[in-house]
């Protein structure tokens, strides 16, 4: 900890790297690492596609062979629309998110040191730890659920089903209007918010385990096996963030692109 107190290590961790102050600011380390996780997951697959073989696969590729038919039978079973862009959209979601909090399974310390290394003083790896990098993924769902309403019902469909439902009279149209786009926002917000918290917590959890190494001899060896046994739980959680993220996206657009008249 260098010094520092353990209230000062603590909001160190969890200060980003960010460009100016007020509300425009950029955390140019979530930004980063979501690129890097990108790269990351594109490169593997592109690897393993250029590499594929009829005959005895390899390891990687059986892999990624099962996540690409696990997740295709997923979309099959949730949409049933066209799938030539949600079945893609789905892999890259579910494999892009694992990736981003995958990096909270690197030890807290160690990518800020290296980064000191380089005068960056702060640094916060896991990008969807940060709120304006899960609510701009929610963001995108969002408008992919008004285009799924619209390519199954046209635009006059969009708008019927956000004024005479539930109530099917002209006299209840602001009613409907404000309770279906209540019902609406609360879809990509709450896809925004579980996946921040469930990560945040995460990361929090690993910080304060960091903080035991420094008190006595006693506490810091308990430090250890506290820190093993969550990140093999957190192994867990990650996969299943990611796989909650990519199955509430599928079933949002599959709800959007099948609405009934009303």
């Amino acid at each position: 900890m260098s010094g520092q107190t353990t209230s000062e290590y603590i909001s160190h961790h969890l200060s980003f790297l960010k460009t100016g102050d007020g509300f425009w600011h950029v955390h140019v380390d979530t930004l980063f690492f979501s690129i890097l996780a990108a790269i990351i997951f594109l490169f593997i697959f592109s690897r393993v596609a250029k590499k594929a073989t009829a005959g005895v696969p390899g390891k990687m590729q059986c892999m990624v062979e099962i996540v690409v038919e696990w997740i295709n039978g997923i979309v099959k079973e949730n949409f049933h629309g066209p799938r030539d862009v949600v079945a893609p959209l789905a892999l890259t979601i579910f494999c892009w998110v694992f990736v981003m909090n995958a990096i909270d399974l690197v030890p807290v310390d160690f990518l800020p040191q290296l980064a000191g290394l380089f005068n960056i003083h702060y640094l916060r790896a896991v990008p969807t730890a940060d709120i304006s990098a899960t609510l701009g993924m929610s963001l995108c769902v969002f408008f992919l659920i008004l285009f799924y309403t619209v390519k199954s019902k046209g635009f006059k469909g969009l708008v019927k089903e956000y004024t005479l439902h539930p109530f099917n009279h002209w006299a209840f149209i602001p009613v409907n209007f404000i309770l279906e786009t209540v019902t609406l926002l609360a879809k990509p917000i709450s896809l925004a918010f579980r996946l921040f918290g469930n990560m945040y917590a995460g990361e929090l959890i690993f910080i304060l385990i960091a903080v035991m190494y420094s008190a006595n001899m006693a506490i810091a060896a308990l430090g250890i096996p506290l820190h093993l046994a969550w990140a093999i739980f957190h192994i867990l959680v990650i996969t299943l963030q990611a796989f909650i993220f990519m199955m509430l996206t599928v079933v949002y657009l599959s709800i959007a692109y099948n609405k009934a008249d009303h």
